[in-house]
């Protein structure tokens, strides 16, 4: 429900910035970036708490909620309706390619008559484009690497969507009796940054639970039903699998359905040298099964240590698994406190107050409340931060969990910061970011980012290539003079758990880790529900090969204020 909303604010949106609205089109992104990454689903706000509570989520006001609420009882949304009719089709799927704007799209069909990607492409690859005002020869170029970078992302789907959708699967599967086991595998339980579908397996003492599947709330068309497999397309156009496997061989089908493909071929392989065969069935010797029941077994009987779900990418696992090397993985438990969130001082809805009490409900030691530092529009200036941190201490007083005073600034096109140095000395934490910017060339990025990182009171890069999943690519940059930088001058890269940015991503984390950088994951959350966001940072962590030791908000606030140098 809330991926569908998100998509028809963003159009709702597109629309009318290509019909020149004034401020509309940012209220309604604003609206969709925060139904986007909302740890709720609306329709349960909506259902249990009332229209009214819809207008707490941030962006959303009265009309925006009333279409929310005309969406959840109608399925459809009549203002979207109307204003697709006043545009031609294909501009608004022109807007959708990276760097084409509403105005850029209306040139181009008003201009070249081009009306839709295909076109587009065209026109670009024939240098039919770089004679109009406001495009050069560069232009094509990026809108053919637009276009190929949507061509990529396809169908798939952000983890943080899918993960909540599938607990909920699973836990009412698990309600239900004769269900003795259930679990996601697939590319879902190896946490990667992007979802193609979702594999549930089951041991059960009956087949009923197909039935019962098929006909959850939350299925939209069943696509296949037999006794011990069924696939479902949801009402978010997500499809689910689901099997019924044999207790004896739950391990070996977990094991097979958890992947990747490159992991399985090279683990079949190593059976087949020992005179054994692997299969979702088993492990067997001959026609005789020697291990199945559980993952670990079917490790151990191949001669190596147990492999974590989120390392199983063939890169190099299970050579360290044979030689019993592999490192142990920071737990999902682990975190001891949250670097980097906003409160309603900046961008955020929630106050310090609230923020604090529900990371310490999380158990969490020690919250840092990092808003946006700058003299733009929802930015702290100096004397702002100033009376921040005499709330901060306010509160503190009637708060157990440590509230460190914190901020995050701007990174400026020359590397200087948002933020004076006389104000930054007072916080005990100060991420550096970028938030403009993107299409620098390699050297002018990398250039600025080095300036930033010699700034003696930065402590965390956040979110160091500024990608947004499936919506904007890495910013160009040198990383390993990033890494070194960050190493020398004893700045932790961060982790980033936003849904849409999990940046650093978990092979760039592997590199950092290789050169010895140190790390923090952080939220970024903007609501108290997106706290909950941090599995999402633990996961890619985990398979960027990093230990407990390796975090510095996994460490006790006297180990990371030490480490802060505060």
């Amino acid at each position: 429900m809330n991926k569908k909303l998100a998509e028809i604010f963003y159009e709702i949106a597109d629309i009318l910035e290509i019909k020149k609205v004034q401020w509309k089109p940012a209220a309604y992104r604003k609206a969709a970036r925060s139904i986007e990454n909302l740890g709720e689903d609306v329709k349960e706000i909506y259902e249990t708490k009332g229209e009214k509570d819809l207008e707490e989520i941030p962006g959303v006001g009265e009309a925006i909620a009333k279409k929310i609420v005309e969406y959840i009882e109608t399925g459809r949304v009549k203002h979207l309706e109307e204003l697709k009719k006043t545009i031609p089709k294909g501009v608004v799927e022109m807007m959708a390619v990276p760097g084409i704007g509403a105005k850029r799209a209306m040139k181009l069909y008003n201009e070249l008559g081009i009306s839709s990607v295909k076109e587009l492409e065209e026109a670009a690859k024939n240098h039919k484009i770089a004679g109009l005002e406001s495009f050069k020869e560069k232009s094509e170029e990026n809108i053919i690497e637009g276009i190929e970078f949507m061509k990529k992302r396809g169908k798939r789907i952000l983890l943080g969507m899918a993960l909540p959708i599938a607990r909920k699967i699973i836990s009412e599967l698990k309600k239900r009796e004769g269900v003795k086991e259930a679990i996601a595998g697939g590319s879902l339980r190896r946490m990667e940054e992007t979802i193609g579908d979702i594999d549930i397996l089951v041991v059960a003492s009956d087949y009923g639970v197909v039935n019962f599947f098929t006909k959850m709330p939350i299925v939209k068309k069943v696509l296949a039903k037999g006794d011990t497999k069924s696939s479902v397309i949801t009402k978010d156009d997500i499809q689910i699998d689901l099997r019924i496997v044999k207790p004896e061989a739950f391990g070996s089908a977990l094991q097979y359905f958890t992947g990747n493909k490159d992991h399985n071929i090279k683990l079949r392989d190593i059976a087949i040298k020992k005179n054994m065969k692997l299969s979702e069935y088993g492990l067997f010797k001959g026609s005789r099964q020697i291990a199945g029941k559980t993952e670990e077994e079917v490790y151990n009987r191949l001669g190596m240590e147990y492999i974590e779900p989120e390392l199983r990418t063939e890169t190099g696992e299970i050579e360290a698994a044979l030689k019993k090397k592999l490192p142990k993985l920071i737990g999902y438990e682990a975190i001891k406190g949250d670097l980097h969130t906003h409160t309603k001082l900046s961008d955020g809805k929630n106050s310090i107050d609230e923020m604090a009490a529900a990371a310490e409900k999380k158990g969490y030691k020690y919250l840092a409340i990092t808003d946006h530092g700058g003299k733009t529009i929802q930015h702290l200036n100096e004397r702002q931060l100033e009376q921040e941190i005499k709330e901060i201490e306010k509160i503190s007083e009637k708060q157990d969990i440590e509230i460190l005073k914190g901020v995050e600034v701007d990174i400026g096109a020359d590397g200087s910061l948002s933020i004076k140095d006389s104000a930054l000395e007072k916080m005990d934490v100060v991420i550096a970011s970028v938030h403009s910017g993107f299409k620098f060339p390699e050297t002018k990025q990398t250039g600025r980012l080095l300036k930033a990182l010699d700034n003696k009171y930065v402590n965390i890069l956040g979110h160091p290539t500024a990608r947004l999943i499936q919506e904007r690519e890495p910013i160009k940059l040198d990383l390993e003079k990033i890494y070194e930088k960050a190493k020398e001058r004893g700045i932790a890269l961060e982790i980033n758990s936003s849904l849409d940015r999990l940046d650093l991503n978990s092979s760039k984390a592997r590199e950092a880790l290789e050169i010895g950088c140190k790390f923090a994951i952080g939220t970024d959350a903007h609501t108290i529900e997106q706290l909950n966001h941090m599995g999402l940072g633990v996961g890619t962590a985990r398979r960027g090969w990093l230990r407990k030791e390796d975090i510095i908000n996994a460490q006790s606030l006297n180990k990371l204020k030490k480490w802060l140098g505060r």
